[in-house]
Order: C-alpha cells, then structure tokens, then sequence
C-alpha cells in the first residue's frame, strides 16, 4: 500500500482472523518492550525486543518472503 508517496507492505490477508490478533498483540508488546528498555538504557533487552518485533512483522507478512508472490497457503514457504 502507498501512504504519503511512500510504499508501505501490508499483512498478509490470508492468515486466519485469530492467528492475526496474536501476532499483532506480539507485535504490540514487543515495540512496547523496546519503548521500556530504550527508556531503561537496557541495550540488551532492547535488541531482544528488536528481534520480537521482527519476527511478529515476518509472521504477518511484514517483512521477509512477499506473501503476495507466493503460491499456496499462507504457511507455504
């Protein structure tokens, strides 16, 4: 999608509705677990938290493998 003259990926419209909702709630606490920990100086836990919020946006379809150019289900790889 193009927000602002800007190319932004969406989440992939073919996990289930639930699987979605955890994976967005993952995503939330984890940026929220960078927010604390960059406020802590605590750069170790803010790389964690970092690699969290990557990995929920990969499983969304955020990032990674472009959903929209593979075939199959959406847990085909």
């Amino acid at each position: 999608m193009i927000i602002d003259g800007r190319r932004w990926r969406a989440t992939d419209p073919g996990i289930p509705e639930e699987r979605r909702q955890e994976l967005v709630n993952e995503l939330m606490d984890a940026r929220r677990a960078v927010g604390a920990a960059k406020r802590a100086g605590d750069e170790e836990a803010e790389r964690a938290a970092r690699a969290r919020v990557h990995a929920a946006k990969v499983a969304l379809g955020e990032r990674g493998p472009k959903w929209w150019e593979r075939e199959g289900p959406p847990d085909a790889k």
